[in-house]
């Protein structure tokens, strides 16, 4: 991460601006890209005088809202037919209509807390579009979500300076965590469904 900061003081803003942009998109696409810690490392650019707070909240902030919506549509035009011809067999259709009922229930609230959600942005995503969530109220909760999250990042990159990368061991723990508690849940989703299932029939 050291090197792509010192790459990036000797970029031209625009550069810069543009990179912030395809990192946050690509993470969408790619989840295991540390998007978040090389944003921060761009905010850290703010103090130094680079580049400014706003533009780089900006193009962060519309690449993950790009990223999100490109997955949204992979969603709404692939994911029924891979459903429907079983291509997740080691998930039961059941369970995956029942998740597209949540989204469509709780969807705008999920989306809101998406980019705050590490490891699952991409899957929150992909049920929207699968679930047909509202094109422009998806767009626009997305890019709310992803402006306080970004926001939050350019922020700690700008206050920390060149002591930026202390936050890398934060945006770990706190990933682990989430992860951690979402996995805990679906486990619990799971084991309740099949439970109401066969005491049911």
């Amino acid at each position: 991460m050291e090197h792509i900061v010192l790459y990036f003081e000797h970029l031209n803003p625009v550069w810069i601006y543009l990179s912030l942009f395809a990192i946050a998109y690509i993470e969408n696409i790619f989840p295991p890209s540390p998007s978040d810690i090389i944003i921060v490392a761009g905010g850290s650019l703010i103090g130094l005088g680079q580049i400014g707070f706003f533009p780089a909240l900006i193009f962060a902030t519309l690449g993950s809202t790009a990223g999100f919506m490109t997955m949204y549509k992979v969603g709404e035009w692939f994911g029924e037919s891979i459903i429907e011809k079983d291509k997740w067999k080691f998930i039961p259709r059941a369970q995956i209509h029942l998740v597209e009922s949540w989204f469509r229930k709780y969807g705008n609230w999920l989306i809101v807390a998406n980019r705050f959600l590490s490891g699952t942005r991409a899957v929150i995503s992909v049920f929207a579009g699968l679930s047909e969530l509202n094109l422009k109220t998806t767009t626009a909760l997305s890019f709310f979500s992803s402006l306080l999250w970004n926001g939050i990042l350019v922020s700690a990159g700008m206050l920390l300076g060149k002591n930026w990368s202390l936050i890398g061991l934060y945006l770990v723990t706190y990933s682990q965590f989430v992860t951690a508690g979402l996995t805990t849940f679906a486990i619990a989703m799971v084991i309740i469904w099949f439970y109401r299932r066969y005491h049911t029939s």
